[in-house]
């Protein structure tokens, strides 16, 4: 992790992973989340001493003497807007691309993905679910295949079973119901506040 709570961490965090980097050219650097890393500085936040000191400290290492040739450095944020501005400069982060959330159709690929293989009933229209949830994310389709199927066990552990032996009742199949997907969908926005 590149932010500590230690004086001076954070900032030996940022010039040791262009340090490697620079090693390993030709290569690229990736920071997922960078708005953590490099919050828009302000007078008002309570850390703004530790966060200067790493926005500084990472704009150094993008303007540094020693260019950082093959080093590609790419970033990404869901809160572009938080970002301390310097980063956007020329010489720094030179393009911005915004990825735009799925389509429907998209939606229904992405759903079609997590659900391979996975034992689906008659009556799940995975295209009924893409059609409700235009405002999620692929990482929340995810979720809610991931959660639909938690449901669906739940549903066969919660069911008494006969006890083994002769003339038991073979172990219920696990089949994920439209319902479970619907469930899944309601406790994701209610979590998420959509």
């Amino acid at each position: 992790a590149l932010l500590s709570k230690y004086v001076g961490e954070s900032e030996r965090g940022v010039r040791e992973v262009f340090r490697k980097a620079k090693q390993a050219a030709p290569c690229l650097v990736f920071f997922d989340e960078i708005d953590a890393l490099v919050p828009r500085r302000s007078a008002d936040a309570a850390d703004s001493h530790v966060s200067e000191r790493v926005v500084g400290q990472f704009l150094a290492e993008l303007d540094g003497v020693e260019q950082l040739k093959g080093v590609l450095v790419l970033a990404a944020t869901n809160r572009p807007d938080i970002i301390d501005p310097a980063l956007l400069r020329p010489g720094r982060f030179d393009a911005v691309m915004e990825i735009p959330r799925p389509d429907e159709r998209e939606r229904l690929e992405i759903l079609a993905v997590h659900t391979r293989g996975k034992p689906l009933a008659e009556d799940v229209c995975l295209a009924t679910v893409a059609a409700r949830t235009n405002d999620l994310t692929g990482a929340d389709l995810g979720a809610i295949c991931q959660r639909a199927s938690l449901h669906a066990i739940r549903d066969v552990v919660a069911k008494p079973q006969a006890p083994s032996g002769q003339g038991a009742e073979p172990v219920l199949p696990v089949l994920i119901q439209q319902r479970h997907f619907e469930a899944a969908l309601n406790e994701l926005k209610k979590e998420s506040g959509r």
